[in-house]
């Protein structure tokens, strides 16, 4: 009994050790931490403070990211036509649905900025790029605020046509960042070579669709010249959705009539009922031949049509706003294959276009004549058809349409011409006269409500 008790004292005497154990455990362990942390927090301070104390340091580091910045020529000629600027990222569509594109700074880019070194204009391959950080950019590099748009084409910023399918991307991502980031400049190229301008009625277009004026980079002195932000295109519309590409066509009519102060000038456009023909002519080259047969042709068309008014105008005689407001009150439009016919990106959707050509276009010139029907297509609106002069001297030794055909003036045909001016003018006049009577979709409703307003 008496070794019994002792056993009994003993293993209580255990279980009080045990609990004092298990209250101190917990204070020790955070006493521990506490130790480590502190330690730790010594040593990144002493570490921090070593640095600081030494200039010299934080210099080399400085040093050491501005010379991690590597230049690489612009164009790559290893690489495919699309690939060739910026060839070591890869575009995307962001958001979806958008053109393809870079921005910078991005994850992509791993948070470094872009930097130019562009002195070419003839030679895309003597031009370079690089990324850097921001607070070390590369030696004698040029920091630029704000926003830089960068386009790259394989064509000419200066055409009317191609220019215009350089700027839609920049226009729809404009707008579907809800237009709060206006570029603060613009960098032009073609095949990596530098281009200083667009044209003016480019120019006036880009100022009306961005809401600032279009300050172009130069890239005239040799040292870099880095974007505190820049988004790329270098594919023009392509990755585009057609509901997004409609809609850059609609923000951007939108705002050159606002900007042209002509919203107002045209009342009830899409319901007014009444149809407004418009022949636009040209000068010199791919001018009708007898520019008033022509006219009294068309002229008789549209007096057969009730509310029918026919207007002549010449491509070359007027402001950038005279064009958004003639365009804004054309209907049909009668024109010569020509930039001027670029102007139709003015007219309201299902607007109807009617194209004419000299002889040779139709055997020579390629799928490039056929621009202004892929346009119509795009902006919603419907190419009629073309037609072809077939009268003419040919040109046996000459296959070329710059040499020979291009600019050849256009003949007409009297009959033709008016039995397909009655069949546009009443279908047009149709789609008018359903239009005023019928009340707007919601789609149509949406459209027309967001149109100038950023998406």
């Amino acid at each position: 009994m008496k070794q019994l008790a002792m056993k009994k004292k003993q293993a209580s005497s255990n279980g009080n050790h045990l609990k004092r154990a298990f209250f101190v455990l917990p204070p020790l362990m955070l006493a521990v931490i506490f130790f480590l942390q502190l330690q730790t927090a010594l040593g990144l301070f002493s570490s921090i403070s070593r640095i600081v104390s030494q200039p010299a340091a934080v210099d080399d580091l400085v040093g050491r990211l501005r010379a991690s910045a590597t230049f690489l020529p612009l164009k790559d000629t290893r690489r495919r036509s699309e690939e060739w600027f910026i060839s070591t990222l890869d575009d995307a569509s962001e958001p979806e649905g958008e053109a393809k594109n870079l921005v910078f700074p991005s994850p992509a880019s791993r948070g470094r900025v872009l930097c130019l070194a562009a002195p070419s204009r003839h030679d895309g391959a003597e031009n370079a790029y690089a990324l850097a950080w921001r607070d070390a950019l590369p030696r004698g590099a040029a920091l630029r605020p704000g926003i830089a748009f960068v386009s790259e084409t394989a064509y000419d910023h200066s055409n009317l046509w191609h220019g215009l399918t350089a700027l839609i991307p920049f226009a729809s991502w404009h707008a579907r960042t809800r237009c709060a980031v206006r570029p603060a400049r613009w960098a032009l190229f073609h095949h990596g070579e530098v281009r200083t301008r667009w044209s003016g009625w480019l120019a006036a277009l880009a100022e009306a669709t961005m809401g600032n004026n279009m300050t172009v980079e130069t890239f005239e002195k040799p040292e870099p010249v880095c974007f505190e932000q820049a988004v790329v295109f270098r594919r023009n519309m392509e990755g585009l959705t057609r509901e997004r590409l409609l809609g850059a066509f609609d923000f951007m009519r939108c705002k050159a009539r606002a900007h042209c102060g002509v919203v107002d000038d045209v009342p009830s456009r899409a319901g007014s009922g009444g149809l407004r023909v418009t022949l636009l002519f040209r000068t010199g080259g791919r001018a009708f031949k007898d520019e008033a047969a022509v006219t009294r042709v068309f002229q008789k068309e549209c007096a057969r049509v009730a509310g029918c008014t026919l207007a002549t105008a010449r491509s070359d005689n007027g402001t950038f706003c005279d064009q958004v407001r003639l365009m804004s009150a054309t209907d049909v439009l009668i024109s010569a294959h020509g930039a001027q016919m670029t102007n139709m990106l003015f007219m309201d959707r299902s607007s109807s276009i009617m194209e004419f050509y000299p002889m040779g276009w139709r055997q020579r010139a390629g799928g490039g004549q056929f621009v202004y029907r892929w346009m119509a297509d795009r902006a919603g609106m419907r190419h009629e058809g073309s037609w072809w002069d077939p009268n003419g001297e040919p040109c046996p030794r000459s296959p070329d349409i710059l040499s020979c055909y291009k600019n050849r003036q256009i003949g007409h045909n009297e009959t033709y011409f008016a039995e397909w001016a009655a069949r546009v003018f009443a279908a047009a006049k149709e789609r008018k006269t359903t239009t005023s009577f019928r009340e707007a979709t919601p789609e149509e409703r949406r459209r027309e409500e967001t149109t100038c307003n950023c998406i």
